[in-house]
């Protein structure tokens, strides 16, 4: 075997990494395209970077592996308020369309958590949310990558739709399956569904009613919007939007990416004691804050199920029957 050149060797050496470094570059997901960039920014009603990426990653991987061919996408970023005041309400859930260079950015709400009085206190207010999670029962957003999946409809009562005029109350739920930090979000029935409720005040006598149990009563209350609230730890739009999202969303499963992940969070806290670039956060809100906390499964979830023992619920009253019934 005659002997190569070393020359000749280095050269191919280069070459091959030449090549493989071509290679990667193709199998790199694409620029994000000059329309979609112009909604990026730090301001209501724009994609802030980090968060953008993030997402437009997952829906491109979920593609590549054949497990949406949904042509939209979408995205939410928590660490923005959800009530600007004034009637105003924050928008910081988006619908992207790249296929139509479509950019949506609206309003959803965020995980209200809880107040276990004299054990820990995890809640949040209306405007910022402080505190994250992905324990059971704690009504928390848990950042991460999801999937939207299966549609249940449910019946809640009925509502007045004006004099002696009465409508019955379906709500769609859109079940998510998370990953990571989220693999829980079925068990805890995480998902999205339009900020309505109806506050159950008395039952009806409606026999001939579908929805009637065996003594011919169906629930009635009075329907709540509460598109600038919080949820139980679910994405909860408008009415209007709500309808938009589901048809999009049914029997055509996309991404969610929920911003922020723990460790984002833990950057955010970090970043308080150490140099060097500043993680993303929204500006106004962790200055209201001060800093986010992330409440793991594993902690949280045995101080709620001690908090349960130690406070049993008592049993459900039935509900009185509605005068004139």
């Amino acid at each position: 075997m005659r002997s190569v050149p070393l020359g000749v060797v280095a050269s191919l050496i280069l070459a091959v990494i030449a090549l493989t470094v071509s290679a990667r570059s193709f199998a790199a997901p694409p620029d994000v395209p000059a329309w979609l960039q112009a909604h990026v920014g730090d301001s209501d009603g724009l994609i802030s970077q980090v968060v953008l990426e993030r997402a437009r990653a997952l829906y491109l991987k979920k593609v590549a592996q054949g497990a949406v061919r949904n042509p939209c996408y979408f995205a939410m970023d928590a660490t923005r308020p959800g009530d600007l005041g004034n009637g105003v309400l924050g928008r910081r859930y988006y619908v992207i369309c790249e296929a139509s260079q479509s950019f949506r950015a609206i309003p959803s709400g965020h995980g209200g958590g809880r107040n276990l009085k004299g054990t820990v206190n995890f809640s949040n207010g209306r405007r910022c949310s402080k505190n994250f999670g992905n324990a059971m029962d704690s009504e928390l957003t848990a950042g991460g990558a999801y999937v939207t999946r299966e549609a249940k409809t449910s019946f809640k009562g009925f509502y007045s739709t004006g004099a002696k005029q009465a409508a019955a109350f379906l709500r769609t739920f859109i079940q998510f399956d998370g990953e990571g930090e989220a693999a829980n979000a079925r068990q805890r029935v995480i998902g999205g569904h339009a900020a309505q409720v109806l506050r159950a005040q008395c039952m009806r006598k409606n026999p001939n009613s579908s929805y009637a149990d065996h003594d011919g009563l169906v629930p009635f209350g009075k329907l709540v919007d509460y598109p600038g609230g919080r949820s139980n730890g679910c994405t909860s739009w408008s009415p209007a939007d709500a309808r938009q999202i589901i048809s999009m969303v049914k029997d055509n499963p996309t991404t969610l990416y929920i911003y922020p992940e723990s460790r984002d969070i833990a950057a955010v806290v970090a970043h308080r004691s150490q140099s060097g670039g500043v993680p993303y956060w929204n500006a106004s809100c962790l200055k209201e804050i001060g800093a986010p906390k992330f409440w793991p499964r594993k902690t949280l979830e045995p101080i709620i199920a001690q908090y349960k023992t130690d406070h049993p619920v008592p049993p459900p009253q039935p509900l009185p029957i509605c005068k004139g019934s």
